[in-house]
């Protein structure tokens, strides 16, 4: 698993320890005056973004603080259990707190915010599992996303600890229309650190970022989106583009692999008619030598997926995933490893997740499975890392506040 994987006016300062210090003592300050303030209807939160298996909380807690204007809060607190063939872990089983988050937003006014604290751990297919116990420390620490934003009519300034424009796939597994990540995140940054304008009118919307890419610590990076909606909104159709315009740092934080140095594009497709949201995107990577961190040739990936979610009722969907990416190169060449299972590999999935929700509660079951070809023993699945499939059934519930 790594992936570092996506809106105000400085990004850096969301990173120090003091500002971390100081958005935990916000959080805790403001939970304290939701226990003893009246309870505001509001409109479901804007973020964090949701796509259609789950749906957040209608009725979130808020608070009108008068002239520093209406706060908002909300959270996902769950649980998961799995078993796994050929685990890379070596534990075939285990069970685990996967969202221990709480997050605080304020959506009007010309000032804004939003600030996500707490635990999580991030299951992706083929990919190590790392309990949330430990994922903070390793990944985007307990404070993964926190930025201010400045809105000015169809433009907005957005800067800190941002989610990535790039992908078709959010970051925490409530997000998302499957409990694990595909094989194409895994190829994918996060969240990035960095300063992003937007632009919305209509049926356009249009993002430009100035970021660090997989979470390097170095703000090298550029990326872009471009979106429009058509036939009345229930199409629409995505560019995205990002890539480094330096070159890696000498360390490389623990989230951040080599094909930081690289580029990332993506074609993104999502149609939805009554029950069915289809969702069709293609991604290619590219990524030069990195001769400082052992890449003696650079290699490219290309793979496809496809999302889908039919809402059976108001309580049940399912949805299902299918993808394929292959990459260039071999490793006795010392070519770039695209996080498939090694230089030169190919991998493809089929993920299966229905899903039961009844207002702020929410449990679902899923299947999935990887195979691999043209694998590296060391970068495949198993214990070993030398196993060609992953078969991986998980179960997860919990509540959307």
């Amino acid at each position: 698993m790594y992936k570092s994987r996506l809106n105000g006016v400085t990004e850096a300062a969301a990173v120090t320890p003091a500002f971390r210090s100081a958005v935990l003592g916000s959080c805790a300050a403001v939970g304290a005056m939701m226990l003893f303030a009246a309870h505001a209807k509001a409109d479901p939160l804007p973020a964090p973004a949701m796509s259609a298996s789950l749906s957040a909380n209608t009725d979130p807690y808020s608070v009108d603080l008068d002239w520093a204007g209406k706060w908002s809060v909300g959270g996902a607190l769950s649980g998961l259990g799995y078993y796994q063939d050929n685990p890379n872990n070596g534990e075939h089983s285990k069970l685990d707190l996967d969202n221990g988050m709480a997050w605080i937003e304020k959506t009007d006014g010309w000032l804004q915010f939003y600030v996500q604290a707490g635990t999580y751990s991030l299951p992706s297919l083929g990919g190590t599992y790392i309990k949330s116990s430990v994922a903070p420390a390793l990944l985007f620490g307990n404070v993964p996303e926190a930025y201010v934003k400045l809105a000015f009519d169809k433009f907005s300034l957005s800067a800190g600890k941002l989610p990535t424009l790039i992908g078709d796939e959010y970051t925490f597994t409530f997000e998302n229309m499957n409990i694990q990540r595909g094989l194409l995140w895994n190829q994918e940054p996060a969240i990035s650190d960095g300063v992003q304008l937007n632009y919305a009118d209509g049926p356009l919307t249009l993002a430009v970022s100035v970021n660090d890419g997989f979470y390097s610590q170095s703000l090298n990076w550029v990326s872009g989106l471009a979106s429009y909606g058509f036939n009345g909104g229930s199409d629409t159709l995505a560019v995205v583009a990002g890539g480094n315009v330096g070159h890696n740092p000498d360390t490389l934080p623990f989230a951040t692999p080599v094909i930081n140095n690289g580029s990332i594009y993506n074609l993104i497709y999502t149609h939805t008619s009554g029950p069915w949201t289809i969702s069709p995107y293609l991604q290619y990577i590219s990524a030069p030598s990195d001769p400082v961190h052992g890449v003696a040739k650079g290699a490219d990936s290309f793979g496809g997926a496809v999302l889908v979610n039919y809402a059976v009722d108001d309580h049940w969907k399912i949805a299902a995933r299918g993808e394929y990416a292959t990459s260039t190169g071999d490793a006795a060449s010392g070519s770039a490893n695209m996080l498939i299972a090694g230089p030169g590999s190919k991998a493809w999935s089929i993920t299966l997740t229905p899903t039961y929700q009844y207002k702020v509660f929410f449990a679902r079951v899923e299947g999935s499975y990887v195979s691999a070809s043209d694998t590296t023993p060391g970068f495949a699945y198993g214990p070993t890392f030398d196993r060609d499939s992953q078969t991986s059934v998980f179960f997860e519930a919990g509540v959307l506040f």
